[in-house]
């Protein structure tokens, strides 16, 4: 499932470090590493574009990229908000070293930061490694709640136990490099 953004966080710093414009073709990814191209197709309609990585999420479970406003243009799902699509990696970064890359698990995301705290705390004694990430959007600062400085491979073994840890939602893999 794919879903999109725009404003307000155009002309906002993207987890790459560059300048977010709405209507040049990237995305947000969790995992992939930044300057990837990945072909996107809805599924729904079979129309496609090509977008780069160079932001993280979406955090919201279900979903696999954000495409900036453009990219949904093109696939015609700006009414509907998301849609049913597919991913092929076209080009991986280039000059880049092929590293395996660093992931974690995020556990929470918080406006408040006593919750995030709380949270952290209540696993750490069990799962080490917890940590509080902030990040600035348009509504607040959050504090994002993770577990971990890990390969892929282990951070998805690790969000699998977390799902049976009572207090814990939907946790998920991100990306930390």
């Amino acid at each position: 499932m794919a879903s999109w953004y725009g404003d307000p966080y155009h002309g906002r710093r993207a987890a790459s470090g560059e300048i977010f414009d709405k209507m040049k073709f990237t995305a947000a990814h969790r995992t992939l590493p930044f300057h990837t191209w990945v072909r996107v197709t809805n599924l729904e309609n079979r129309n496609f574009t090509t977008v780069r990585i160079n932001d993280r999420g979406p955090f919201i479970e279900g979903r696999i990229i954000d495409l900036s406003q453009a990219a949904a243009q093109a696939l015609d799902m700006m009414a509907a908000g998301t849609a049913l699509v597919r991913l092929d990696i076209i080009q991986k970064p280039e000059g880049r070293p092929s590293t395996p890359g660093q992931f974690s698990v995020q556990v929470g995301a918080f406006l408040v930061r006593e919750n995030a705290e709380r949270l952290r705390e209540a696993l750490a004694e069990e799962f080490g490694d917890v940590f509080i990430d902030t990040h600035d959007a348009p509504d607040g600062r959050y504090y994002r709640v993770r577990l971990g400085r890990t390969s892929e491979d282990e951070a998805y073994r690790l969000a699998q136990q977390l799902r049976r840890q009572p207090g814990v939602g939907q946790p998920f893999v991100v990306r930390l490099d």
